[in-house]
This record gives structure tokens, sequence and C-alpha cells, in this order.
């Protein structure tokens, strides 16, 4: 993105602390604690109805909450002398008029953003759009709803960019190409904390994540550390599965049933394949199956978020 010729700014850290939101008896918020970094990528991670929308609504003071602050640089949203110069956000693909161009619809936004004409043209090849900026929005693909709404929140030259889902209805290309714009975002020292309920739409651009499911945090680290969590399996049969089991107890293994995938076969928890196969022969015990399975990083969200087979629609 070309630098505006704006003097300097200190981009400012999101913070929440507390952040709590209740419709009648529904929790989707609860007591959420977390920061945000300047010069980071951060996933806010967690399955559908997790609370992601809320609290970034509740950041951008569309929402009000029930208890706790979210604020950036240490001020409410609605305190901002500057909002669009400080914060861009694209909550929602889905609220542009129909009959109006892609083209009008950032010219309507664009004084109060303070952006001129050629601030308008500069997003719209930006974020691939001049060809179509004449078309209706209304005949727009999700994915190009998607590039006007990061065009829109970038209107203002901000520090700070705050995007929910945005990959929804983008091509492989597309989601490349968001992924190395957020990348060159965070690395000019700006801030971009982006929402996502798939960790491995963003595991490729984040620096950080943040992880929530049922409104409340669940983890909070760099992700190079979410590695750390990842628990080794190997899946293991026999012929004789009364001498495996007690094989297993003997040893100390932790173990759970290996399931549909393997019926009636265990999965031994934090051991590796060569152990259990040196063990096995010793004791005599004759494997049929002996898999080891690396954990990936999907398979740690989907531990901490409480999901086993998939991530929640």
């Amino acid at each position: 993105m070309t630098a505006s010729s704006a003097p300097p700014r200190t981009p400012a850290r999101l913070s929440v602390r507390g952040l709590t939101k209740h419709f009648g008896t529904v929790r989707a918020v609860e007591d959420l604690t977390f920061d945000v970094s300047p010069g980071h990528v951060t996933g806010f991670l967690g399955p559908n109805g997790a609370g992601k929308t809320t609290t970034l609504r509740m950041l951008v003071g569309l929402t009000t909450p029930t208890a706790g602050t979210a604020t950036i640089g240490g001020v409410r949203y609605t305190e901002l002398t500057d909002p669009a110069r400080t914060i861009g956000v694209a909550l929602e693909a889905s609220t542009f008029h129909p009959g109006r161009s892609a083209r009008a619809h950032l010219q309507m936004f664009a004084p109060a953003a303070g952006a001129d004409a050629a601030r308008v043209e500069q997003l719209l090849a930006l974020v691939g759009l001049t060809g179509d900026a004449h078309r209706r929005v209304g005949g727009y693909s999700t994915g190009m709803r998607q590039r006007l709404a990061l065009a829109t929140a970038l209107l203002g030259d901000p520090d700070i960019l705050v995007l929910d889902e945005p990959t929804n209805g983008l091509d492989p290309a597309g989601i490349a190409w968001l992924r190395s714009f957020m990348r060159g975002f965070a690395d000019s020292g700006r801030t971009v904390l982006v929402s996502s309920h798939i960790l491995s739409e963003v595991q490729h651009s984040v620096d950080d994540v943040v992880i929530v499911a049922h409104g409340r945090l669940v983890h909070a680290s760099p992700l190079a550390a979410l590695a750390a969590l990842a628990v080794r399996t190997v899946t293991v049969d026999s012929p004789d599965r009364a001498a495996l089991t007690d094989l297993v107890t003997r040893r100390g293994w932790a173990s759970e049933p290996a399931g549909a995938g393997a019926p009636g076969a265990l999965r031994l928890l934090h051991v590796r394949a060569a152990e259990i196969g040196a063990a096995a022969f010793a004791a005599g015990v004759e494997l049929h199956l002996l898999t080891e399975d690396a954990p990936g990083l999907e398979d740690v969200f989907l531990r901490l978020t409480g999901q086993t087979t998939g991530v929640a629609a």
C-alpha cells in the first residue's frame, strides 16, 4: 500500500479487559482479556458463535459491553479524535447498497475519512476492482464484496486494520493476495486483527493467536507457542488386543479408542511409534497397525475449542 503524505503516527495497541456481553440469558462474551500489538498480525480465532464478531463490534463502538472495556491506545472507539485514520474496520461484506457502484460507494465515504478522489482510485486498484468499479455492487460476488469492504476500511489510511472473516468468498489467488497484504501492512509497523473460524486459513500470515470458545478466552500466545500444545499420537492394533491392552497398562501409556477410522484400535498419547514397536517386540505382542500421527496446529485448535471432527458451521 502506498504511504500517505501525512506525518508519521505511533500505532496504538488494542486492549480488551474483562470484556463481557450478555443478550438476556445468552452469554455471548464472558470476561475476555487480551492485547493486540503494533507490528503484528493477530489471529482472533474460534468456532462460529464463539463471540468473535460481538467482541469486534464492542471494540468499534457498535455494541455496548455489559462489563469491561475495549480500547484503542487507551481510549474507547467513540473517544477517538480521528477514527478513520486510526482504525479501519471490515466487519461485514453484505451491507452495501446493491444499486450503487463500488466507485460511488467509496466516493460517498471518502470525505468522512479525509480521502480524495485519487485515494479512491488507488484503493480500487489495490484490491483489484478497477475494472469492475462501475458495476452495481448488487451484482458482485462474495469475494468482490470482501475486496470492497477492505478498500472501505482503508480509506483513511489507518494504523490499525480489523477484519472479520475476510477470506470468505475469496478464491485461492485472492487469499494469497490478502495474506501478502496483511503481512506487508504489519511489517510497516501497523496492526492487524483478523478473525476466522478456521486456523488453517490464517496460520500462514499471523504472528499471534487469540482463541475463544463459548465467549471465553481459551488460549493467547505467539503462533509458534501453539505448536508446543500439540499431542503426538500413535494408532496401534494387534490381533491379540487383550495382550496389547495389558502392555499399554504396564507401560503406563495414556490411551483412548482410535475411533471410526480404526475401529477397535488404540490411540496412544505422548509416545513415539519406535518405543511402542520395541516394547511390543520384547513382550511378544504382534502388531498389525502402528501409525504415528504428527499433530498439526489445526488439531490443537480443535482441541482447545472443544471440537472433535471439524470446525462447527
